[in-house]
């Protein structure tokens, strides 16, 4: 059982997971939708029990092992007139996701077990397995490949909505997922930087953003390539070198930390250890001397099961670097009415230092 677990478990009777990623993480099993209450995750000291109903009891069953399937259905779980197993457990003292249930959800439990206390496991999926690690790398290697089939496709009049799709359906033919909606940006498109993909239509001289990832047993990958559809403009060139320059420093800073023994150079806490803050600092700081706007998010984040998970690499993140993570590093520089840039890699924290796991070309293409 996981140390954080055991930990909640002196000091509650039993642990309730709620998060899609967390029970997806724990059991294996990724039929559940992200979007609906379909199940919970009751662990105690002795069993654990899969919550469901009989949409999804059957294959559960078939592919859970270690845990005991009930077929009570979630919405009857937290239910104080129709709770069973919380019920006959004589569970008294229940650990709770809060951030992940609605205020009638954590009420009706309340009622039920008389005491509840918030867990958080936001860490339990931060430090990646071996196998957790060559998932992400299938997805990456297939990103990389989606990369150079989509850049193919883009021609004058082809819409954004029609490139994201063409993204979609390479990767599903491949018999994979996507992780989430691809973003295309066309033009000045491109200065939102989560644009929803519509019906903008490709024309010569524009800046095309594509930024997609793939899902290789329930693993996610997530990557963004900045390119330009004609002959690159002297602007173009200045930002798109601005923003690789930012990223490749903000990998060396933390190479150099685990080369160095002289951490005073390197934003640390009191233990000596790589703080993510320091690391969003460079790039950020290295985009703003160039007299370009502030990146208006966090440089990088972490991925797994879920493409946006810990550690955090924002400017007020206290999240420490270790070996086993992997997060994204993704400088941008936009400009409203012209366009933006960003490029986005996956990285891989070793002993040694980083490992750059996504390997699409990430200088200027012109098409």
């Amino acid at each position: 059982m996981n140390s954080d677990l055991k930990k909640y478990l002196k000091e509650a009777d039993a642990v309730l997971v709620s998060s899609w990623g967390n029970i997806t993480y724990l059991t294996n099993y990724s039929g559940f939708s992200k979007e609906e209450r379909e199940c919970f995750l009751l662990i105690t000291r002795k069993k654990q029990y899969l919550i469901t109903d009989g949409r999804y009891s059957e294959a559960v069953k078939e592919q859970v092992s270690n845990f005991d399937v009930v077929d009570e259905g979630a919405s009857k779980f937290i239910d104080q007139n129709h709770s069973n197993i919380l019920k006959n457990l004589r569970i008294m003292s229940l650990g709770i996701e809060e951030n992940n249930l609605t205020v009638s959800e954590h009420r009706s439990v309340k009622k039920i077990v008389g005491k509840t206390l918030n867990i958080d496991l936001s860490k339990l999926r931060i430090l990646k397995q071996e196998e957790e690690v060559e998932n992400i790398k299938k997805a990456c290697a297939l990103g990389d490949i989606a990369f150079k089939f989509i850049v193919g496709k883009l021609k004058t009049g082809v819409s954004e909505r029609q490139i994201a799709n063409e993204i979609e359906f390479f990767i599903m033919g491949k018999g994979a997922e996507i992780s989430f909606k691809p973003i295309v940006a066309f033009g000045k498109n491109s200065s939102v930087p989560h644009h929803a993909s519509g019906q903008t239509k490709l024309k010569q001289n524009q800046i095309v953003l594509l930024d997609f990832g793939v899902k290789v047993n329930n693993y996610c990958s997530d990557m963004t390539r900045t390119i330009f559809f004609g002959k690159a403009t002297d602007k173009f060139r200045r930002i798109h070198r601005t923003v690789l320059e930012a990223q490749q420093k903000a990998i060396q800073y933390i190479n150099n930390f685990y080369s160095s023994s002289g951490v005073e150079k390197f934003s640390i806490n009191s233990n000596n250890n790589l703080v993510a803050s320091g690391i969003d600092k460079v790039a950020r700081d290295y985009i703003a001397s160039n007299n370009y706007p502030n990146i208006p998010y966090s440089l990088g984040h972490g991925i797994g099961i879920e493409v946006h998970e810990a550690p955090h690499l924002s400017p007020n993140s206290n999240d420490v670097i270790k070996p086993g993570m992997i997060f994204s590093v993704e400088p941008g520089i936009y400009i409203e009415g012209y366009g933006g840039v960003r490029i986005e890699d996956l990285v891989l924290v070793t002993k040694k230092g980083i490992e750059l796991i996504s390997h699409a070309n990430r200088e200027i293409i012109e098409v």
